[in-house]
């Protein structure tokens, strides 16, 4: 993402608009340009790279642009390391120590590099040369330490990136975000819900499968004292809602008025139809290989019952649970099946609160003998649906047992 110095925004009243790039030839060349930069720069200085990257910038009147394409590249594509033989400040007190003990002059320190290039040599058992001695004694500042690996995009893709990255950018002082989900695959709203919970966002859902969910998310600015990290979490959830089908999302700001410095009102929308690309992956398709193995082993097994995964969502008070797997037979009988084999205390006392308010009547535990529920809180006579036990591995005759 970008940082507050380089967003572009227009401003419609209380709407904002973030400014974002064309994919064409011009942008297309400018992107090459910076690639082609951090392609050359590999296994040079992180000092060495912005001083290329200024010189690119020059005294253009898009400098912004290029210097926000540079900062994804470097902070998001980039790897950069402390390339030194010892910890830089392990080897600048062996340095010193050794130095103390001469006087200080030009063949004094070609003496100390080589006495402790020949100790290092000996304890780390490979040659270790006077010049990575003296590379290595300040690497650990951000200007000296080595791009060692990019992950290079195509020109196309890095624009992309920018564009959404304008757009994550408005949230960074949203009072509140309102987002509604309409009809789609439980599977979109399961990565969805996934990532509200990675980046630990305050949400409020409500609605169902057969019509959608409205998701309601409190903002940084919401909060008793503004948050940066919250917001910058908040902006994370964007690309995950990107693989969601179809969506419209509502925002309240609070932005500050660039000339006057007074807080004032903002308002932001978007759609599923915008032109925003995300670099998120879409979901995997099981959670876990105990999942995998068995639908494995169900496909191999002889029965009527049909296993569908993630078909049904079951909402819950301000929230919403989705099983892993319906069973649908074909005289019309369905049942959901929930595996449970993760172990956190936090995890158990949450999914089985879920399982107590869901009131749903035909839904099944899978649950691990593994997991010390007791330890947890959770006591299993409190537990008001049929659960099946397994240990290394779900058998699906378990479940059928319960199924007939």
């Amino acid at each position: 993402m970008l940082p507050t110095d380089l967003l572009s925004f227009r401003y419609h009243g209380e709407t904002i608009a973030p400014k974002k790039l064309e994919i064409d030839d011009r942008n297309l060349a400018t992107a090459h340009q910076l690639i082609q930069c951090f392609l050359e720069a590999q296994g040079c200085t992180q000092g060495d790279l912005d001083r290329q990257l200024q010189d690119l910038e020059g005294d253009t009147p898009d400098y912004r642009i290029k210097r926000g394409l540079a900062h994804i590249l470097k902070s998001n594509l980039s790897t950069f390391e402390v390339v030194s033989p010892l910890e830089p400040q392990e080897l600048r007190q062996r340095v010193f120590t050794l130095a103390a003990t001469t006087v200080p002059c030009k063949e004094s320190t070609v003496t100390t590099l080589e006495k402790l290039a020949h100790q290092l040599s000996q304890e780390l058992k490979r040659e270790v040369l006077p010049v990575e001695i003296k590379a290595g004694l300040y690497s650990d500042l951000n200007e000296n330490k080595i791009l060692t690996e990019f992950d290079c995009p195509t020109p196309e893709a890095l624009l992309h990136r920018y564009n959404l990255s304008q757009v994550q950018g408005v949230f960074y002082r949203a009072t509140a975000i309102k987002i509604t989900a309409h009809r789609n695959d439980p599977g979109e709203y399961k990565l969805l819900f996934r990532y509200l919970k990675l980046f630990q966002l305050m949400a409020y859902i409500e609605g169902d499968a057969d019509y959608g969910f409205t998701i309601t998310i409190d903002g940084p600015t919401s909060l008793f004292k503004p948050s940066t990290r919250y917001g910058l979490a908040l902006a994370k959830m964007l690309p995950a809602l990107l693989h969601v089908t179809k969506w419209s999302l509502e925002a309240n700001l609070q932005t500050r008025d660039p000339f006057s410095g007074n807080w004032k009102q903002g308002r932001f929308s978007l759609n599923s139809e915008c032109d925003l690309v995300s670099h998120y992956p879409p979901g995997k398709t099981y959670d876990s290989a105990l999942e995998e193995s068995f639908v494995d082993r169900w496909n191999s097994t002889k029965t009527e019952w049909k296993l569908e995964r993630e078909v049904d969502l079951i909402p819950i008070p301000g929230s919403v649970m989705i099983p892993d797997f319906r069973l649908v037979h074909p005289d019309g009988r369905s049942m959901l099946l929930e595996i449970v084999g993760y172990w956190r205390p936090e995890y158990l006392q949450k999914k089985f609160a879920q399982v107590r308010k869901s009131q749903c009547d035909n839904l099944i535990l899978a649950v691990s003998e593994r997991l010390n529920l007791e330890k947890a809180g959770v006591k299993v006579k409190d537990v008001p649906v049929p659960i099946v036990w397994f240990k290394d591995k779900l058998l699906p005759k378990q479940v059928l047992s319960v199924l007939e």
